[in-house]
Formats: C-alpha cells, sequence, structure tokens
C-alpha cells in the first residue's frame, strides 16, 4: 500500500512540472516578439528587373534579368545583407 501511495505522488508531481513546461513554452511562443522588417534597396544597373524569386529555409534567391547579364543573388532575409551572387553566361 505504501508503494501505491508513493507512486501516486510522484505520477502527480510529474503531471504539475510537465503542465507547468507546457505553460511556460506556450508563453514564450506566444510572448516573443516577431522580427522587424527590412528594408531592402539592391544596388543594381539602371534597366534591371525581378524576374523570380524564391525562399529556403535561410536565404532568399533573387533572379535579375536586364542591366547586364542574367544573375541570381542571394539575400539573408534577417538583415538584408547579400549572401551570395550568381551571374549567369549566356
Amino acid at each position: 500500500m505504501g508503494a501505491l501511495k508513493a507512486l501516486t505522488v510522484v505520477m502527480g508531481v510529474l503531471i504539475v512540472a510537465g503542465t507547468a513546461v507546457l505553460a511556460v513554452t506556450v508563453a514564450r511562443r506566444f510572448g516573443a516578439t516577431p522580427a522587424a522588417p527590412v528594408a531592402l534597396t539592391l544596388d543594381e544597373p539602371a534597366g534591371t528587373r525581378i524576374a523570380g524569386m524564391a525562399a529556403t529555409a535561410d536565404r532568399l534567391a533573387v533572379q535579375l534579368q536586364g542591366g547586364g547579364p542574367d544573375r541570381v543573388i542571394l539575400l539573408d532575409p534577417r538583415t538584408g545583407a547579400q549572401a551570395g551572387r550568381i551571374a549567369l553566361a549566356h
């Protein structure tokens, strides 16, 4: 009978601890501030136009046409910094 009481107390403590962890996790996720919007101006030659965009987990690929050879630039969406550049040969 003593073992059953001890087991019941331990399970009760685990339920309370699990509920507390769940509540803290939910509060942190709802309380997190969203990322600030990034304003970005691409320094590209006149006549350049955006032909397409594609997003990955940590980069934004922007396909540019005109104003020189076609190219793709890779941007970090969190900072707006250029992470890479791919020039397409004609």
